[in-house]
């Protein structure tokens, strides 16, 4: 019966291997690349939303490349080492879509032991400065609303609340709370009234298929998050040329809390409410996707965003996100090359 289940295995991937390609479907000739690349593995898994993020990591004289590239449902992926550590590089694209796509396909196609997802981002933390490198201990999703209908308060109870598809539990939100001029009135209204803070919806590989789980505060790996402490004496950059610097030399931090949605956030009266509401402190736009992706497919993984701007303006220098960028980019890269170094 064993001999049986091996030939039958055999057969199949002979003929996986050798199966024409289709639309949507990997061609034989990639099928054999991953195979043999899985063979060499496993691998930790660089996550990266840019290629002004990435770049720099390819010049790294840190890294070196394999010269292997696998592409696949527009994603490439990336082969090299960095120190004695192999790893495969993969740009997600903006948006927490994208990023969730990408990290799937890295995890499904390739042997992966943990990933490693990078970048910039926006600031929420007022005692936090522009180039400062954040390595937040829980991710969240901040898009995934209940939004009441106008008239609604927080007594009662969402659509399919009783369903167990939506919850009170998390963070109110009232935008009538930031309406602006008004004059000699007590109380006053916004006819967007209202939304509540969801969790996601969590299939996990060890659970059972379509037996959906909770998850809004998401962790990153234990282990991971104890030895990023060691990066906080790092010196990083602080200058993009001769002439402009920042008054601050940035610091590498880990943090409590770090949020993501398919928003780019350029408003102080909500990096305010989500600073106070959720103790906040990078902001981007795929982290949690990431996150997400790993705590269903139980892989482990850290994340590392360095500041490019205070979200919304409001600081003493410049705070233009386009300023600081490439300084922030080259920031967060050094950081990822010596935690990978430490693992």
């Amino acid at each position: 019966m064993a001999a049986l289940k091996i030939c039958s295995v055999i057969v199949f991937a002979v003929v996986l291997l050798n199966a024409p390609e289709t639309n949507g479907a990997l061609s034989s000739r990639t099928w054999r690349k991953i195979y043999k690349a899985n063979r060499n593995g496993p691998y930790l898994g660089l996550v990266i939303p840019n290629l002004f993020e990435m770049n720099p990591l390819l010049q790294s004289p840190s890294f070196t490349s394999s010269n292997l590239t696998l592409d696949f449902d527009g994603r490439r992926f990336r082969f090299g080492t960095i120190g004695e550590k192999k790893v495969i590089l993969a740009m997600t694209g903006l948006g927490m879509i994208n990023a969730g796509i990408t990290t799937q396909l890295l995890l499904s196609l390739f042997k992966i032991e943990g990933v490693v997802h990078y970048g910039i981002a926006g600031n929420a933390n007022p005692s936090l400065n522009i180039g400062d490198v954040t390595i937040p201990r829980y991710w969240l999703h901040a898009g995934l609303w209940s939004w009441q209908r106008y008239g609604q308060g927080p007594e009662d109870e969402l659509a399919l609340e009783s369903n167990g598809d939506y919850t009170r539990k998390y963070g109110y939100l009232k935008f009538a709370n930031y309406t602006a001029n008004v004059t000699h009135v007590s109380s006053y209204d916004n006819l967007l009234n209202n939304i509540w803070y969801q969790p996601e919806e969590v299939f996990p590989v060890d659970g059972t298929p379509e037996e959906r789980q909770h998850a809004f505060w998401v962790a990153v790996d234990s282990h991971y998050f104890n030895i990023s402490k060691k990066l906080e004496v790092l010196k990083l950059e602080s200058c993009i040329n001769s002439t402009t610097c920042l008054s601050e030399t940035p610091k590498v931090t880990t943090v409590k809390r770090g949020t993501s949605a398919s928003i780019y956030l350029d408003n102080a009266a909500y990096r305010s409410f989500i600073y106070n509401k959720f103790k906040v402190s990078p902001v981007d736009m795929e982290s949690a996707s990431v996150a997400l992706i790993c705590l269903q497919q139980k892989v482990p993984f850290i994340i590392i965003r360095a500041l490019s701007d205070l979200a919304g303006g409001g600081s003493a220098q410049s705070n233009e996100a386009s300023t600081f960028t490439s300084l922030a980019a080259n920031n967060s890269v050094k950081v990822v090359v010596e935690f990978i170094k430490l693992l």
